[in-house]
């Protein structure tokens, strides 16, 4: 690019052509450099006074940003003390012309390299799209990491398993972005989230461990994974490093399956994390046999699989199953298995066994 130099200014008391104005910079903004490309406001100015006047001084400020645009050319009459405007209607097509051209090389470059790389890509193996590179990306860096977790979130519908870290990295999710959770929520999506009890004995989190504006149930274990997102049961982020610089991008399904089996294996394991201000039940209000169901709910039992396990008939379990929803004031199966969670009904009653007898 050529840069601008600015034009030296008349020398006090030096002589101008009859009729012609001097030139002075004032009330015009600083000129900055720029290439013979750039028509500047300077010059836009003076090619407008130009078409005006019918002429400008040669000597005039900014002519020569006019130059390389062919809107000023010389007197032919042979003055050289003047310049000429070109005519608009005359200057522009000639201008766009020249763009086509230099668009015209360019697009016979870019069909030459194409040329030359067509053999080069078809003598290239094909990757086998079962292979476990096709479906595993190693993601570097903090900005790749949360660009292909924000559009993995955008792109989910139905759930979302994660493992907090403890520490404050590596941190997957867009924590500083809460309201991205909560479309993700807003959409039907199901947000279950597995994080480390308080550290020193400190009171459970009043909130999710993903932030107040966030809907969802969390569980604790003391020993957990350092850090897993899992979305839609179709792509997992693994990060590789304890920094979150590089992580894991997995779409492999018999990867997904493997990684969402271990996360509901731990979630079974797991107790609430916090829970709500509520009045506790009554200690008689649930009943032995009624604890062991609700336990083998929240682990995903149905009917006939909590039947064979308390030797129980499928009809009596369903009539306890209701009698469990009544006292939490449910009305689904699945807000059943949240509200026992998060009522710390098997923590309290942890130490009372159950008979078929009872």
């Amino acid at each position: 690019m050529v840069t601008y130099v600015p034009h030296r200014r008349e020398e006090q008391g030096s002589a101008v052509p009859d009729g012609a104005m001097r030139e002075t910079d004032a009330g015009l903004p600083a000129h900055p450099p720029h290439g013979p490309d750039v028509l500047c406001e300077q010059a836009r100015a003076l090619y407008t006074r130009a078409l005006h006047d019918g002429r400008v001084p040669a000597d005039a400020a900014h002519a020569e940003c006019l130059r390389p645009f062919g809107l000023l050319r010389a007197d032919p009459a042979g003055d050289p003390a003047w310049l000429l405007p070109a005519a608009p209607v005359v200057a522009l097509p000639r201008l766009l012309a020249d763009i086509e051209r230099r668009v015209a090389r360019h697009r016979g470059r870019a069909a030459r390299l194409a040329a030359a790389f067509e053999p080069l890509i078809l003598a290239e193996p094909a990757p086998d799209p079962d292979s476990a590179a096709a479906h595993l990306t190693v993601l570097q860096g903090v900005p790749r990491i949360r660009t292909a977790v924000r559009q993995a979130l955008a792109d989910a519908r139905e759930e979302l398993l994660a493992v907090q870290p403890s520490g404050p990295r590596p941190r997957l999710l867009p924590h500083d972005e809460p309201w991205r959770m909560a479309e993700f929520v807003a959409r039907g999506g199901q947000l279950r989230t597995l994080a480390r009890p308080p550290r020193g004995g400190a009171p459970p989190p009043r909130t999710h461990p993903l932030g107040p504006a966030v809907d969802g149930e969390a569980r604790t274990l003391d020993e957990l994974p350092p850090c897993l997102i899992l979305f839609d049961r179709r792509v997992a982020f693994i990060p590789v490093d304890t920094a979150g610089e590089i992580s894991f991008e997995v779409r492999s399904p018999a990867l997904i399956a493997y990684v969402a089996s271990a996360f509901d294996i731990l979630w079974r394991l797991a107790r609430p994390l916090y829970r709500e201000d509520a009045p506790p039940l009554p200690d008689k209000a649930i009943s032995p046999v009624q604890l062991e169901i609700a336990r083998l709910l929240t682990e995903g039992l149905t009917d006939t699989e909590i039947a064979s396990r308390t030797d129980l008939n499928v009809r009596t379990v369903r009539v306890h199953i209701a009698k469990v929803a009544q006292v939490l004031g449910s009305t689904s199966r699945t807000q059943l298995g949240f509200l026992i969670s998060q009522s710390g009904i098997l923590e309290r009653h942890s130490s009372r066994r159950f008979s078929p007898d009872r």
